[in-house]
């Protein structure tokens, strides 16, 4: 998932009530709570969120809202869920779904018996594309995906990202990567909409988790496969360091790690081993 910040601007809007001093506030807020950083840059993206959640709970000024934001965990939330963006589709970064079907699921493999449990982690999840789309990348491309019992999990910080994803309903977009023969076989399209049927819905299991918190990220157990793609660019030194220790606790020993294409584990924690496979690069816990 990429978690990007499209608006660009450093100064607020005039007359709105909010200043510079709030949004280095909430900016702070947002990062300690998520890892995140928000630049001065992004003033205007912040800004628009932070009025926007004023209006809706009502908050006379911004004071107002500070003091509701930091007493109530559900405002918390819908501000973070505010300000984070799900840039996602189906098959992104396709050859990390090769690599886990020709090498890593392979590799696994061997040491295990048939139906044994191989857990696999979409984190961040963002609305489901990433997790569904190894679903049908294995059902067409691992020989093997009956003999064990693959459990595929989604998870993410942003809780209506989640409840999208649960829905399994797409735009033509999300899709139009993926060959039309793949499109036929895994989804109902009226028209407008392609809604994942039921089957591939049933297949991913999706639970919020924030990958900076110890004790969420602890809650979904140990997994044999991370996909932790395009989120630690957006985190400063701190944060990434978070994400790493949390990240190596998920992972069985000998699991693997794939990250994003511009991001690299190797400066981060050198406990996770660089690993070039034919159809990509990713990184093995030790």
């Amino acid at each position: 998932m990429d978690r990007r910040m499209t608006e660009i601007g450093t100064g607020v809007t005039p007359g709105s009530g909010v200043d510079e001093r709030d949004i280095a506030r909430v900016s702070e807020l947002l990062r300690g709570w998520t890892g995140m950083t928000f630049l001065r840059n992004k003033t205007f993206y912040i800004e628009r969120r932070l009025l926007e959640r004023m209006r809706r709970t009502g908050a006379a000024d911004i004071r107002a809202y500070f003091a509701r934001l930091l007493s109530d965990e559900d405002e918390r939330q819908q501000l973070i869920n505010a300000v984070t963006i799900n840039e996602t589709y189906f098959f992104r970064e396709e050859h990390q779904f090769a690599a886990l079907a020709n090498t890593i699921l392979p590799d696994l493999a061997r040491t295990r018996s048939p139906g044994d449990r191989i857990r696999i982690w979409s984190m961040p999840c963002a609305t489901g594309e990433e997790a569904y789309s190894i679903a049908i990348w294995l059902l067409e491309f691992w020989p093997l995906v009956d003999a064990y019992h693959i459990e595929i999990v989604g998870s993410d910080i942003d809780t209506a990202a989640l409840a999208a994803a649960r829905e399994g309903d797409y735009g033509r977009r999300a899709v139009a990567r993926m060959p039309e023969a793949l499109r036929t076989a895994y989804f109902d399209h009226d028209g407008t909409q392609y809604r994942l049927i039921p089957d591939l819905r049933e297949s991913v299991r999706f639970a919020p988790a924030n990958l900076i918190d110890a004790r969420e990220m602890a809650a979904q157990g140990h997994f044999d496969v991370i996909f932790c793609r395009n989120l630690l660019i957006y985190f400063d030194e701190e944060g990434r360091q978070k994400a790493a220790e949390n990240l190596h606790r998920a992972l069985h020993p000998g699991g693997y790690l794939c990250l994003g294409h511009s991001e690299s584990m190797t400066r981060i924690d050198d406990r996770f081993n660089l690993v070039r496979l034919d159809d990509a690069i990713v990184y093995r816990r030790a």
